[in-house]
């Protein structure tokens, strides 16, 4: 899909100064008018979460190139688009599906000349574009992946992850869960069969077994699942104390209600780890006091998320989500980034961000830390609100908002030590 219109009669290389300075690598030097890609799910088992990722995308290019929201307020955007150059951004389907994002990707580097990518919702599909993105030197923005390997075994030069991972999500999870819960308890896990589930039900096994629970065991599910029955039905009521069902997006909303309908919750406690908006809202009555994490939230209560939430709701007539705030940050993150370098040479727009320490996105201070791009930031711990207390797009309380410096690891330990970034040029 085209996105915002370009000037009329500009024509040329973009950075136009800079253009000189640097050899052609990837799409630079850009010919005409900048294009940015998103790669979203707009149909899958994350499809919800890939229709509000869009609506933020595209509030985002009105922003840079007209103004308004975060860009009046974030230093270094004009509103004027960005070096002066109008953006376009063109759309494709990622199905939620490594193989079919690796293909929607390529089409844009290479039919649309796209100078950065952003999106996902599957860390399989996040890990398959920015390995692509490498090869190809085009930077990539990652949006909603939550996987461990994005920024760990799988990390690359060409890509930053703004999302905390399910290593910190187990970290920021265990004070609020035990001491809900108590110690010593019995845990099982279900979690989907993919490189994001694989990784949370192992910092989740991690982290709650170094603070003293036993987990009794972990189950694989296939990615899509509707039925979750036949799964749930072999969880061990008298043994289980506390169930983790690390599944996401529709998958996630499905197993929970399922789990509450076959009357789990009276046998044990029920943890969903990551969830957001449009999960929440599938899943309804089915959430209410379930501990889980989010990417960010409307309640969170400072002036950049209180003016995302009201710039997000006079467009589109609604509240945002998390992902929503991701996929609006990370292509303002990328702009402002160019904008310092004074060019759309990637190494140097690259560099802009290694080490970069912001203050923009309502999570307080945050690092986008050199060693693995991955971000140093805050965890919104939240449960979920019963059904009669859902309003108006709200269905947390949030538990505790986890400081950055109480969560994450050195660049030699957990997965970053894993983290091999890969050349710029």
């Amino acid at each position: 899909m085209a996105g915002a219109t370009g000037i009329a009669g500009v024509a040329g290389v973009a950075g136009s100064a800079s253009a000189q300075e640097y050899p052609p690598i990837g799409n630079y030097p850009i010919q005409g008018n900048p294009t940015f890609g998103f790669t979203v799910p707009q149909s899958g088992p994350y499809s919800s979460e890939g229709q509000d990722e869009l609506r933020a995308y595209e509030l985002a290019v009105e922003h840079l190139n007209n103004g308004g929201g975060w860009v009046d307020s974030w230093d270094g955007l004009s509103g004027n688009g960005v070096l002066d150059q109008q953006i376009e951004f063109v759309s494709g389907d990622t199905a939620t599906d490594a193989d079919t994002a690796r293909q929607t990707a390529r089409r844009m580097i290479q039919r649309d000349q796209a100078i950065m990518l952003s999106g996902g919702s599957s860390s399989a599909v996040a890990i398959a574009i920015q390995e692509l993105c490498q090869r190809e030197r085009v930077q990539y923005q990652c949006c909603l992946t939550h996987s461990n390997e994005t920024t760990g075994s799988n990390c690359v030069r060409y890509s930053f992850r703004e999302m905390f991972n399910a290593y910190m999500t187990a970290q920021a999870l265990v004070p609020p869960v035990t001491n809900e819960y108590g110690q010593n308890n019995n845990f099982y896990q279900l979690y989907a069969d993919y490189s994001w589930g694989q990784t949370q039900q192992a910092s989740m096994s991690q982290f709650f077994s170094e603070a003293g629970w036993n987990e009794i065991q972990s189950v694989a599910t296939p990615l899509g699942t509707k039925d979750f029955s036949s799964y749930l039905s072999q969880v061990p009521r008298q043994r289980t104390d506390v169930l983790f069902l690390n599944h996401y997006g529709l998958d996630g909303a499905n197993s929970l209600s399922q789990a509450i309908d076959m009357g789990l919750d009276e046998d044990m406690e029920i943890v969903v780890p990551l969830y957001n908006r449009p999960m929440a809202q599938a899943a309804g009555g089915a959430i209410g006091g379930i501990f889980g994490t989010v990417a960010w939230d409307s309640q969170i209560d400072n002036q950049p998320s209180n003016d995302f939430t009201q710039t997000f709701r006079e467009k589109y007539e609604r509240i945002p989500s998390g992902p929503a705030q991701l996929a609006y940050a990370q292509t303002l993150q990328y702009a402002a980034a160019v904008e310092r370098a004074g060019t759309f040479y990637p190494p140097e727009v690259i560099k802009q961000l290694e080490g970069y320490q912001y203050n923009n996105f309502g999570m307080g201070q945050e690092t986008m830390r050199k060693c693995d791009h991955q971000a140093q930031r805050a965890v919104p711990v939240v449960k979920g609100l019963p059904q009669s207390e859902q309003q108006q797009g709200q269905f947390f309380e949030i538990v505790n908002l986890t400081p950055a410096d109480q969560l994450g690891y050195g660049c030699d330990e957990g997965p970053a030590a894993e983290c091999d970034l890969g050349p710029y040029e």
